[in-house]
């Protein structure tokens, strides 16, 4: 129900189905309000040498350690960014912002020894210790 801008949700019966699924929608619905107003948006940093992004038209590039650049299609609906070793994510849709910076930092994971990848900004990388010299 919408009451003088109000925007009121109650479920249809007392089914502990119909209960779960309240606060569910609540939270979708909350969701897409704020995606509209406010937008939402991820931040991606690249690291390692030689590890660069170009964004261009909807399509990113990513040239992390291949003998090829990834060419990653940007969906509709979102943009994408750089500027120096951040990628910049954003859009209305909260799940496709958080699907697209997923498949994007699944093209080259931070690794555990050097830390060298794509992460989300502020994700700590446990690291490793590697080999001793004896």
């Amino acid at each position: 129900a919408i009451d003088d801008g109000v925007v009121t949700l109650t479920p249809a019966n007392e089914t502990k189905e119909a209960m779960a699924l309240w606060g569910t929608y609540a939270s979708i619905l909350r969701n897409l309000i704020t995606g509209v107003t406010e937008g939402y948006e991820k931040k991606l940093e690249i690291e390692g040498v030689g590890y660069r992004a170009e964004a261009s038209g909807n399509k990113l590039t990513l040239n992390v350690g291949f003998s090829h650049p990834v060419v990653m299609e940007v969906p509709e609906g979102l943009s994408a960014a750089v500027e120096k070793n951040e990628i910049t994510i954003g859009g209305i849709d909260k799940h496709a912002v958080g699907q697209f910076a997923a498949n994007v930092r699944k093209v080259k994971k931070p690794e555990p020894y050097k830390g060298k990848g794509i992460r989300y900004q502020g994700e700590y990388i446990i690291r490793k210790q590697g080999k001793k010299a004896v």
